[in-house]
């Protein structure tokens, strides 16, 4: 039995978010079904989840952080029907969905078939008073965009330069800086189209016009939903993609999620209190590079010893960790920049929803100069988020475009987002409560040749094959993001060479 628990190999997950919680809960998975590891984790605060925190008050499940998760992205829904909350999992009420640009004070519904910014269905488009007759000129010519002539394959631009190319000046301003924003909390002018975009970055390199890409893969989903409707390939229980709603979360919150990810962890193995002071490699270790075993320091006086090491913390941190360990590595993990932002939700009443007009919510562009990014709806986005009758806003305020947003007192929170809503909603009720989160420097940002520094941290991450990073300061900012890079990292872990 000694002998069996020494070959055991001690694999660290530093951090508690939902990276290192999918990480955490990978390896254990694999130690209860025999693999030869033994999993710890160490987080910072005394919380697990980490920007994930769902909160129940009078009724209504308040967000703190993510609301929700892309259904086409299926790692995260995938993970609750293993956690045994394939019940609980809704998709957003999307016979409902209508989402508002504040223009020129007033909210101007986005058109109808708008993927994003390509344009799916033609009336809409030239009726909508976001985009002037120029506008709508250019987005008539891209349809005979022809794919650029062969360019260098790191080859990057930002957003808005890519969509000032392809549709203009008031697109970008209009539609597409507004939207970014309510995701990235970003600048469309500094993000890197081929990390944020890259599904639109790859059409154009294939077929030039944006707007005969997206018409030809509607066509084929459309061809493939038909035929999984068919009898011969009924009972395969995969839903068309056409199918699923745009946003899913689980009833009780995705505080559900992170939860019941935490208690299939073992209290033994988890340390919560435990910021990461210092990463060494152990004394006495192993010449041979494959087989190095590294030190972990806390600022508690605590050290622990591993053999592999699971990285889910923000990239900034990272590289404070591996500063003497790889300074070059470091440093690029360094260079990643974050935005921070800010939630406030506010619960109402019986007859504040009919005051609200239709729809999810509404977005607020750069050139409105306000002072909040987005207003979510909260009670007409999913059910079961609100009592009957009662509403649930949620605002957003921070971001690349405000961040000092963050030092501003509960109480001028309140009256500014009191007074917006007031000014452009012409909403006054009072209030049942308000909830006001912070979340400084926590949400990564791509910037222009992103892809590039990746691939320099990629390189240099394989002389430590015993460290792994996961988090959204990579491949992608979502919930499911974090669930797969989280359990990619555990299984990376698990498969080196001891």
């Amino acid at each position: 039995m000694a002998a069996e628990q020494t070959s055991r190999k001690r694999v660290a997950v530093l951090g508690g978010g939902m990276a290192g919680l999918a990480a955490a809960y990978t390896l254990a998975r694999a130690r209860q079904a025999g693999a030869p590891v033994e999993e710890f984790l160490l987080e910072a605060s005394d919380r697990l989840g980490g920007v994930v925190r769902t909160e129940h008050l009078e009724g209504f499940v308040i967000e703190g952080g993510p609301d929700s998760f892309l259904a086409e992205k299926p790692e995260a829904a995938a993970l609750a029907r293993e956690l045994g909350l394939g019940d609980s999992l809704i998709g957003s009420n999307d016979s409902q969905r209508r989402t508002y640009i504040l223009h020129g004070g007033r909210l101007v519904p986005l058109p109808d078939g708008l993927m994003f910014l390509v344009p799916t269905r033609l009336w809409p488009m030239l009726t909508t008073p976001l985009l002037p007759l120029s506008s709508k000129l250019a987005m008539a010519a891209e349809l005979f965009a022809a794919p650029p002539a062969a360019a260098a394959p790191d080859a990057d631009e930002s957003v808005a330069s890519f969509v000032r190319r392809h549709f203009g000046d008031a697109m970008l301003e209009n539609i597409a800086d507004p939207l970014l924003s309510g995701v990235y909390g970003g600048d469309s002018g500094a993000l890197s189209v081929r990390s944020v975009l890259p599904r639109f970055w790859e059409m154009e390199r294939q077929y030039g016009s944006l707007t005969r890409a997206t018409w030809r893969a509607m066509r084929q989903r459309r061809k493939a939903a038909n035929s999984m409707a068919r009898p011969d390939s009924a009972g395969t229980g995969a839903a068309p993609r056409s199918a699923l709603p745009l946003f899913m979360t689980l009833k009780e919150g995705l505080g559900q999620l992170s939860g019941t990810l935490a208690q299939c962890l073992d209290d033994s193995r988890v340390y919560l209190g435990r910021r990461v002071a210092a990463l060494e490699l152990a004394p006495g270790g192993a010449p041979d590079r494959r087989r190095r075993r590294y030190q972990i320091g806390c600022e508690s006086g605590e050290a622990f010893d591993a053999d592999a090491i699971v990285l889910a913390m923000p990239a900034h941190e990272c590289g404070r960790l591996l500063s003497s360990l790889e300074p070059t590595l470091a440093a690029l993990l360094r260079e990643i920049p974050y935005s921070s932002s800010m939630t406030v939700s506010l619960g109402f009443g019986e007859g504040a929803r009919e005051r609200l007009p239709r729809g999810f919510g509404y977005l607020a562009p750069r050139k409105e100069k306000r002072r909040l990014l987005a207003c979510t709806f909260v009670h007409r986005k999913f059910n079961h988020r609100a009592p009957q009758g009662k509403a649930l806003l949620r605002c957003f305020l921070g971001g690349a475009r405000a961040p000092e947003a963050l030092n501003l007192a509960d109480e001028e929170v309140v009256r500014l987002v009191r007074q917006e809503l007031q000014e452009i909603l012409n909403f006054s009720f009072e209030p049942l409560f308000c909830r006001i989160h912070r979340w400084p420097a926590s949400m990564a940002q791509y910037p222009v040749g992103h892809a590039e520094r990746l691939r320099k941290i990629q390189s240099r991450l394989e002389g430590l094959p015993g460290v792994s990073l996961a988090g959204n300061a990579y491949s992608g900012i979502g919930i499911s993001d974090c669930i797969r890079t989280g359990r990619a990292a555990a299984q990376k872990m698990m498969n080196r060479e001891w």
